[in-house]
């Protein structure tokens, strides 16, 4: 497109500005409008995206059919299947007579869906079903219906956020992404933000019978380094406060510091949310939850082990007489293990490991002498549980557990 072409469909539509990134956008949109690809338009509020489509429908062989713009994040959930697709008579309460809906009201025309992150799971699917195959069923209906409309929608979701929280259904995305069309932020575009106060200023005189006021030099490098987190919609605001509320209609860069809010806002792209507020921070702080018990039961268990350990060692020294003794094996160690084999290790510790005594020698295995630690820190400490867990080294919920393998619960 050259360039009277542009500056002709400016003037057309009131586009005010020249930056690379707008006329891109623009340059885009005049390619794609012939064709009826679906067109996904990414940017900002307040950035301006409404324009685009209307530019598309206006350039298309649609342009003499109808053109509706809906703003899906406006109608309430429970209705806007009802508004998109038509509902049949007595489908629900208040349906007393029939409705086409928008896809059969704009049958060979354009609908422009804006907010289109905003929109059910389920009206997604339904949406989905429409772009690939044309049909559609009314709420409450059963009899298929089809249709033939242009689809442009648009969002200021970050979309990618979005599917990855399961917001949003990626198959819709990808059909509804046939041409990407982004639309630049204010602060990107440079001295266009001068050129649209000045628009926004001669207005504001024209409809109120005032002198316009000017920016010095100082005020328009101000003007362009604030980061416009509201984009053209701010701008527009600020420059209509300034028209009513200055004395002065020289704007210097003290008093325009006096209409710009110092808490810059966010200038990244919504997130979509709902009435449940879900995100992944929850499943992750659930996660982290999960993980610290089982740190802390791996903990436990090794305390035991180590116990278990002591005491091994401790019968070791009182009956080394044994390690002499003929055919009387040596009582393994137990090795240092890793937390995930914890578990197992210590059911084979307490099924397998035991010592083949000899004739004389009274049969002794590790469960016998944990069962002996017990009953003894128990008697030290006059039947008191938590003193006896508290001397073996011990959890109060491993003590239990033992006392109820052990069968000395009742103790």
């Amino acid at each position: 497109m050259n360039n009277s072409e542009l500056q002709s469909i400016k003037q057309r539509y009131s586009i005010v500005g020249n930056c690379e990134a707008l006329n891109h956008a623009l340059d885009v949109a005049l390619q794609v409008a012939p064709t009826d690809l679906s067109v996904l338009i990414v940017g900002e509020s307040g950035v301006g995206k409404e324009i685009i489509p209307r530019v598309i429908h206006d350039n298309s062989p649609r342009r003499r059919e109808k053109y509706f713009a809906i703003n899906c994040g406006s109608i309430p959930e429970g209705t806007i299947d009802s508004e998109l697709f038509g509902h049949v008579k007595g489908s629900f309460t208040g349906a007393i007579n029939d409705s086409p809906g928008y896809f059969g009201v704009a049958n060979k025309g354009t609908l422009f869906l804006d907010e289109v992150g905003e929109l059910p799971l389920a009206t997604q699917a339904r949406l989905l079903r429409v772009l690939e195959t044309g049909e559609y069923i009314p709420v409450g209906g059963t009899e298929i219906r089809k249709t033939n409309v242009r689809i442009v929608a648009a969002t200021n979701v970050n979309i990618q956020r979005a599917i990855s929280e399961g917001r949003f259904r990626e198959d819709l995305f990808y059909r509804l992404n046939s041409i990407p069309i982004q639309m630049p932020p204010l602060r990107e575009r440079g001295e266009d933000i001068v050129l649209l106060f000045r628009l926004f200023a001669m207005q504001m005189a024209e409809k109120y019978r005032m002198d316009k006021v000017v920016l010095t030099d100082e005020a328009k490098q101000m003007l362009m380094r604030y980061k416009w987190p509201g984009n053209v919609r701010q701008l527009k605001n600020i420059t209509e406060q300034i028209s009513i509320l200055s004395p002065e209609r020289q704007i210097t860069a003290e008093l325009l510091a006096r209409f710009i809010p110092q808490d810059q806002e966010t200038t990244q792209l919504a997130t979509i949310r709902s009435d449940s507020d879900r995100s992944f921070e929850n499943e992750r702080e659930i996660l982290y939850k999960i993980l610290f018990e089982l740190r802390s039961n791996v903990n436990d268990m090794r305390r035991e082990i180590s116990t278990l350990k002591r005491q091994i060692e401790d019968v070791q020294g009182t009956g080394s007489h044994l390690a002499t003794t003929p055919n009387v094996p040596t009582i393994p160690t137990i090795p240092t293990m890793s937390p995930a084999a914890v578990t197992s290790t210590m059911e084979e510790a307490e099924a397998e490991e035991y010592i083949e005594p000899a004739p004389e020698v009274e049969n002794l295995n590790v469960n016998d002498w944990s069962r002996q630690a017990l009953e003894k820190a128990l008697q030290r400490n006059a039947g008191n549980r938590k003193k006896a867990a508290q001397e073996l080294g011990i959890s109060d919920r491993t003590l239990y557990r033992r006392l109820k393998q052990y069968g000395l619960d009742n103790i």
